[in-house]
C-alpha cells in the first residue's frame, strides 16, 4: 500500500454531470504504475461514496529533501539514498543496481555510486569497464550504463589489483568520487554502501547529504543481528530509514509452485515491526537474478516485464513514496546570492 495523504490532493470538485474529478500531486515516480494506482482509487471512491463516476489525474514531480543538518549540498543530485546491510553476503549490491534500474524505468533520473573503495563489484555488475572522461573543472563524467550515471573506484583501478589503503584513504577516496563527480540532475543518486558501521558511513554521516537509508537483509537471524546494527546506526547519525528489504525470502520450486523458506522466514518483517521501520518488500532467491548482474545485465534491464522486475519496481516505488514523506530541503531551490560591494575605491 503506497502513503496517500490529504497533503497530496490538488483538488476535488464534482462537475455539472455528477463526477468527481481528483487531481493529486505525488512526489516520487510510478511509471506505469500510475495506470493500475488511478483505477484503484477511482474503483474506493466510487464504493465509499455510493458515485456511478469518478476521474482520478496524477501528477509527479520528484522534489528534493531535508538532509543532516550544515551539510553541503552536492550540485546536480537532488535526494541521496544509502543502501546498507551492516554485513556482506546479502544481495545489497545486486538489491542497489536493481533498485536504481527500478526507479529510473519508473522515470526518474538516477546515479548510481560504489561506495565499496576494497571491494568494487557495481563496474561488473553493469558490464562496463570503461575509465571516465574528465571535464575542464577536473571532474569525472559519470560512467553510463543502461542509462544510469554511474561512478566507482573499480573503473579507476586494476580490477586484478587489491585495494590495500587504510580507513583514511578510503575515506578520502570516497569523498573525491561524490563530490568530483559532474552529476547531471539527478532525482537520486543511490550509494551502495561496503559492509560494516564503520569510517565509511560515519563520513557520510558527516560530510554527505543524505536524504535516506534503505536496509537489505535475509530472513536469517544473522543476517537480522547486522541488519539491527545498520538501521540502528543509521538513526543514531541522523539518516531517516526509509525501509527494510528482505532479500533472499524464499526459494520456488522449479517444478511446482511450493516455496521453500532456505534462511528462515520473515526475520526482514520483524526488524522491519521491531524498530517502527517500513517494510519495503521480499526478494526471492532466484538463480536468474545471479546470472543476470554476473553477465552485466540487471534484471530489470534484462526482463522488465518478468514477475521479479515488477518486484523490484514496487520496492522502488515504496522507497520513493517514503522519502516524499519527508520534509522537503527548501534551501536546494534558493539561488546562490552574491554579495557585491557598489562602494567606490577612495
Amino acid at each position: 500500500m503506497l502513503p496517500i495523504n490529504a497533503k497530496q490532493i490538488v483538488s476535488a470538485e464534482i462537475d455539472r454531470d455528477g463526477c468527481l474529478a481528483v487531481v493529486l500531486q505525488l512526489g516520487y515516480p510510478l511509471g506505469d504504475f500510475k495506470t493500475v494506482l488511478v483505477k484503484s482509487i477511482a474503483d474506493f471512491l466510487k464504493i465509499e461514496l455510493s458515485l456511478d463516476n469518478v476521474r482520478i489525474q496524477i501528477k509527479t514531480t520528484i522534489d528534493a529533501h531535508a538532509v543532516q543538518p550544515s551539510v553541503q549540498a552536492i550540485p546536480g543530485v537532488k535526494n541521496i539514498i544509502v543502501v546498507g546491510s551492516g554485513k556482506g553476503g546479502v544481495g545489497k549490491s545486486t538489491t542497489s543496481v536493481n533498485l536504481a534500474l527500478a526507479l529510473q524505468s519508473l522515470g526518474a533520473r538516477v546515479g548510481l555510486l560504489d561506495g565499496d573503495i576494497h571491494g568494487p563489484n557495481q563496474p561488473q555488475m553493469l558490464g562496463v569497464d570503461s575509465k571516465p572522461e574528465i571535464t575542464t573543472e577536473k571532474k569525472f563524467i559519470p560512467v553510463k550504463a543502461h542509462g544510469l550515471q554511474t561512478m566507482s573506484i573499480g573503473y579507476l583501478i586494476d580490477a586484478n589489483q587489491p585495494t590495500i589503503w587504510r580507513g583514511p584513504m578510503v575515506s578520502g577516496a570516497l569523498m573525491q568520487l561524490i563530490k568530483d563527480t559532474h552529476w547531471d540532475n539527478l532525482d537520486y543518486l543511490i550509494i551502495d554502501l561496503p559492509p560494516g558501521t564503520g569510517d565509511i558511513q560515519l563520513t557520510l554521516a558527516q560530510k554527505v547529504p543524505v536524504s535516506g537509508g534503505v536496509v537489505i537483509t535475509t530472513p536469517q537471524e544473522v543476517a537480522v543481528a547486522d541488519a539491527r546494527k545498520a538501521l540502528a546506526m543509521f538513526r543514531k547519525v541522523s539518516i531517516p530509514v526509509l525501509g527494510v528489504v528482505e532479500n533472499m525470502s524464499y526459494m520456488n520450486c522449479a517444478h511446482c509452485d511450493d516455496r521453500t523458506y532456505i534462511f528462515g522466514r520473515d526475520g526482514g518483517k520483524t526488524l522491519a515491526k521491531t524498530y517502527g521501520a517500513p517494510f519495503l518488500g521480499e526478494i526471492p532467491l532466484d538463480i536468474t537474478i545471479r546470472e543476470q548482474v554476473d553477465h552485466g545485465k540487471p534484471t530489470v534491464i534484462s526482463a522488465p516485464n518478468s514477475s521479479l522486475a515488477k518486484l523490484y519496481q514496487m520496492i522502488a516505488i515504496r522507497v520513493g513514496a517514503q522519502l516524499s514523506l519527508r520534509p522537503k530541503n527548501y534551501a536546494a531551490k534558493f539561488p546562490n546570492i552574491k554579495v557585491v560591494s557598489m562602494t567606490k575605491p577612495r
